[in-house]
C-alpha cells in the first residue's frame, strides 16, 4: 500500500508551514531536546509582549531558556520560520460565534471589533509581514469565522472569500492606523497632530485646498480613523452583492 508522504519532506513549503500544523516534530541526530518548539515560541511571544517584535530574537529567546543561539535550530529551522509560529501563536483563536446570532452584520462587526482588540493587545503582529494569504492554524481559523458570518448573508463561498479578504484588509490597516495614534512621530500623534493642523491649516486656505482647509478649521483633519463608518460602508458594499431588494440593512 502506498504511504503518506512525510510532512516534513514536502518540497517548496514555506518556512513555518510544516512546524504549524504538524505537532510530532522531526527526528533528528544526537540527544533529546530538552525543549519544545512550543516552550520556543511561548518565548518568543513573552519577548514581543514585553518589548516588541525586533526584541524575540534567536540570541534573545536563547538567553532567556538558557540555550545557544545555535541550539535553538535543534527546533526552528530559521528566523523566518520562528516569525511564522510566532505571529499564528501571538493571534490566538478566534471569539466564539455568539449564540442565536443571525444578523451577518453585527457578526462581521463582531468579528473586526475582536480582531482590532487582538492587534491592540499585541501591535507587534502588525510588524510581521505576509507573503501571500493565511495558512497556519489560528490565521485560518479567523478566516473561517468570518466566512462563517458571511455565509449568513447569503453569499457564494467564492464571494465570501472575497468579501473576508476586504474586510480583514480593512481591519489591519486600521489597527495600524489606530497604533499611530500612540506614536510621537505620527501626525496621527493628538499632541503633534494639534501642531501639523495649526501649520497647514493657512497653508491650506491660501494655496486652494479648500476642503482641507475647511476640515482642518474644524479639527478633522488630520483625523482619526472612524472603524464603524468604514466598516459600515464596506459591509453596505457587500450587501449590495446579496439578491432581492431591501439587503442593505
Amino acid at each position: 500500500m502506498p504511504t503518506e508522504p512525510d510532512p516534513h519532506e514536502l518540497p517548496g513549503l514555506p518556512p513555518g508551514l510544516t512546524a504549524a500544523w504538524v505537532t510530532t516534530p522531526r527526528s533528528r541526530p544526537g540527544p533529546k531536546p530538552s525543549h519544545s518548539v512550543a516552550q520556543i515560541v511561548a518565548a518568543a511571544v513573552e519577548l514581543a509582549d514585553t518589548e516588541g517584535l525586533a526584541a524575540a530574537s534567536l540570541p534573545n529567546i536563547a538567553a532567556s531558556l538558557g540555550l545557544t543561539t545555535n541550539a535553538l535550530y535543534r527546533y526552528v529551522s530559521s528566523k523566518e520560520e520562528l516569525l511564522i509560529l510566532l505571529a499564528d501563536t501571538g493571534l490566538g483563536p478566534p471569539p466564539a460565534p455568539r449564540a442565536g446570532e443571525t444578523d451577518w452584520r453585527a457578526a462581521v462587526r463582531h468579528w473586526a471589533h475582536a480582531a482590532l482588540e487582538r492587534y491592540r493587545a499585541r501591535p507587534w503582529l502588525l510588524d510581521v509581514s505576509f507573503r501571500g494569504g493565511p495558512v497556519t492554524p489560528h490565521h485560518l481559523s479567523w478566516t473561517e469565522r468570518l466566512l462563517a458570518a458571511l455565509s449568513m448573508a447569503g453569499l457564494s463561498d467564492v464571494d465570501a472569500l472575497g468579501c473576508a479578504r476586504l474586510v480583514a484588509d480593512f481591519t489591519r490597516t486600521t489597527a495600524e492606523r489606530l497604533r499611530a495614534l500612540t506614536d510621537p512621530d505620527s501626525t496621527d500623534f493628538p499632541p503633534r497632530a494639534a501642531g501639523v493642523r495649526a501649520f497647514l491649516s493657512p497653508l491650506l486656505a491660501e494655496r486652494d485646498y479648500p476642503r482641507l482647509a475647511a476640515l482642518a478649521a474644524s479639527g478633522e483633519y488630520p483625523a482619526a480613523t472612524s472603524v464603524d463608518f468604514g466598516l459600515d460602508r464596506i459591509l453596505d458594499g457587500i450587501a449590495a452583492l446579496l439578491p432581492g431588494p431591501g439587503t442593505i440593512r
